[in-house]
C-alpha cells in the first residue's frame, strides 16, 4: 500500500492510498486496485465557502392526502431557517412540470432575514396539483444554478418525492441526469412508502449524492435540517480522479465502495491525455473506490515491470482548470511466468466484494418481494443475513432482522407482512457502505468495546470497534467519553 499527501486549494488536504497487488499471474486479464482518499480540513482553511443551495419539493396530486404536504412545507421552512446568511437560495415546485416558486424574479436571492420569510411564504402558499416528472425538476434545477458564475460555489440540492416518476419515461430522466452530472449535486428523499428505490438511486448516483428512505412523514423535517447542516461542511464544489493508463492498459469500471456504493464508469471525460472521474463535491471525510482495468496479457513481457496507470487527484479552481490536489501514484504490475503463480489477494479487495455481493442480495431480495416472487425473496434474505454478519455490517444486518421471520423449516425467510416502506428502505440500504469495525491500529482502550454516538447524526454504533458512523459514514475521532461499557453506564460522544 502506497500513500501520498498534498493540498486542495480550497482548504482540505488530500490523501491518496493505492491497494494493489503488484503481480499478475500469466493469463491474468484484469488488474484491481483500491483507492482510498482522505479529506481533512487544514488550518488554511477558508472561513466560508460560497454555497448555493435548491430545494425541490414534490407539490403533486398524491402529496394531498395524510398530512404530507402540511408536514412536507413544515421541512423546507426549516431547511431554509437552517441556511446561513449569504447563501444562494432557489425553491422549485414539482409536478407534471416544474415551477420556480422562489425567487420570483428568477435566478436565485442571497438569505437574509427578509429572504427567509418571502421564502417561506411561498412554500406555504403551494398546494398539491399534477404528476411526477422528476427530470424536469432537475433540469429546473440545473438552470437555476448556471445563474451563479463563480465555480468556487458549492451547488447542492436536496429533493423529496412520494411517488413514482410517472410523467416522464425512463429515457426522459436519463437525459436530464446526463445533463446535469457534474454540475450540481443532489440528495433525494423518499417519502412514504408509494415510491420505487431504484428511481431514487440512480438519481443520487447519477449526482454524487445520498438517497433515504422517510417512512415516518413527521421525520422529514429532522432529516431536511440534518442535509442542511451537512451541506455546510462541503469546501471543495468540484473533485475528480484522473488516470493516464498505459497503452497496454484500458478501464473497465470504477466504483465507489465507500460510504456508498455507486458505478462511476459512464460519467468518465477525456480530458487532455487523462480520463476524468468526477468524485462530486468533498467535504472533510474519507471516500474509497475500486478501479478495474483491463489488458491482454500476451502484450505484457514476463517479468518486466510496467506502470498502468498514474492515479492523479485534482481539484478544480477558480478559473475551471483542474490542478492536482495529491501528488501522483503509480500503479505497477509485474506479470509472473505461470498461471499457478501464488498471487495475494489484498484482503481489502475481498472485503469489497463481499460487501458488493451483500447490496445486490439486498436489492434482489427487494425486487423479488415487490413482484410476489416470496421464494427467490428468501433465498437472498439469506445470503443477505449471512453476509451481512460475516462482514460485521451491524446496521445492515438489523434492517434485514426487521423483515425476517422463521420459516416452517426453521430457516429464516421474509415476512410476509413485511412493511413496502422497510422494503423500500432495504433497497436504499443496499448501496449504504460502512469501513471495517476493527482496526488493529485504533485498539479499544483497556481492551474494552466502545460505543459511540455520532455527532452528526446522533446514531449510536452497536460495532465492538467503531471507526465511522453506522448511519451516515461519519469518522469519528481520536477521543470518546468513554462510558457506554465502563463504571457510569452511559453512552460515549465522539468529541472530534
Amino acid at each position: 500500500m502506497t500513500s501520498a499527501e498534498g493540498k486542495s486549494p480550497l482548504g482540505l488536504r488530500f490523501s491518496v492510498e493505492v491497494d494493489a497487488s503488484s503481480d499478475l499471474a500469466f493469463d491474468d486479464q484484469r488488474v484491481d486496485a483500491l483507492l482510498t482518499i482522505r479529506a481533512r480540513s487544514t488550518a488554511e482553511a477558508p472561513s466560508g465557502t460560497s454555497i448555493a443551495e435548491i430545494l425541490i419539493m414534490d407539490k403533486s396530486l398524491s402529496m394531498a392526502g395524510h398530512g404530507k404536504l402540511n408536514e412536507a412545507k413544515r421541512a423546507m421552512c426549516a431547511a431554509v431557517d437552517t441556511l446561513p446568511d449569504g447563501t444562494y437560495l432557489g425553491i422549485v415546485a414539482g409536478h407534471h412540470d416544474a415551477e420556480v416558486i422562489y425567487p420570483v424574479t428568477g435566478g436565485l436571492a442571497r438569505i437574509d432575514a427578509a429572504a427567509r420569510t418571502a421564502a417561506k411564504n411561498r412554500i406555504l402558499d403551494q398546494f398539491p396539483e399534477g404528476g411526477t416528472a422528476i427530470g424536469k425538476w432537475l433540469t429546473c434545477a440545473d438552470r437555476l444554478f448556471a445563474t451563479v458564475t463563480a465555480r468556487s460555489t458549492v451547488r447542492h440540492a436536496v429533493l423529496y418525492t412520494d411517488g413514482k416518476d410517472e410523467h416522464e419515461t425512463p429515457e426522459e430522466l436519463g437525459s436530464a441526469l446526463e445533463a446535469c452530472t457534474d454540475r450540481f449535486v443532489c440528495d433525494a428523499r423518499g417519502l412514504g412508502d408509494d415510491w420505487h428505490y431504484a428511481e431514487l438511486l440512480r438519481i443520487t448516483e447519477a449526482l454524487h449524492g445520498t438517497a433515504n428512505a422517510v417512512v415516518t412523514i413527521s421525520d422529514l423535517t429532522r432529516d431536511f435540517t440534518l442535509l442542511m447542516e451537512q451541506a455546510r461542511r462541503i469546501v471543495v464544489p468540484r473533485v475528480y480522479l484522473g488516470l493516464h493508463l498505459n497503452e497496454r492498459f484500458r478501464l473497465d469500471f470504477v466504483r465507489q465502495t465507500l460510504p456508498v456504493e455507486a458505478h462511476l464508469t459512464a460519467q468518465q471525460q477525456r480530458h487532455d491525455d487523462e480520463i476524468h472521474i468526477p468524485l462530486g463535491s468533498w467535504p472533510p471525510e474519507d471516500r474509497q473506490y475500486l478501479m478495474s482495468l483491463r489488458l491482454d496479457p500476451a502484450t505484457l513481457r514476463v517479468g518486466e515491470e510496467l506502470r498502468a496507470a498514474r492515479i492523479t487527484l485534482r481539484a478544480e479552481r477558480n478559473d475551471g482548470s483542474r490542478e492536482p490536489c495529491a501528488a501522483p501514484e503509480a500503479l505497477v504490475v509485474t506479470r509472473r511466468a505461470t498461471s499457478d503463480f501464488p498471487i495475494r489477494t489484498p484482503a481489502s479487495h475481498t472485503r469489497v466484494e463481499n460487501v458488493h455481493e451483500l447490496g445486490m442480495a439486498m436489492r434482489a431480495c427487494a425486487d423479488a418481494q415487490r413482484n410476489g416472487r416470496f421464494e427467490k425473496a428468501d433465498q437472498e434474505l439469506r445470503i443477505a443475513l449471512e453476509l451481512a454478519e460475516s462482514l460485521g455490517e451491524t446496521a445492515r444486518l438489523r434492517l434485514l432482522r426487521t423483515v425476517t421471520v422463521t420459516g416452517p423449516d426453521g430457516r429464516p425467510q421474509l415476512s410476509r407482512t413485511a412493511p413496502r416502506g422497510i422494503m423500500q428502505q432495504l433497497g436504499l440500504s443496499s448501496t449504504r457502505t460502512v469501513a471495517p469495525d476493527a482496526d488493529p491500529t485504533h485498539p479499544p482502550p483497556h481492551g474494552r468495546p466502545l460505543r459511540r454516538r455520532c455527532r452528526r447524526c446522533g446514531t449510536t454504533t452497536t460495532a465492538r470497534l467503531p471507526r465511522h458512523c453506522e448511519e451516515c459514514g461519519h469518522e469519528f475521532g481520536d477521543r470518546t467519553d468513554e462510558q457506554g461499557d465502563g463504571p457510569d453506564g452511559g453512552t460515549p460522544v465522539d468529541a472530534s
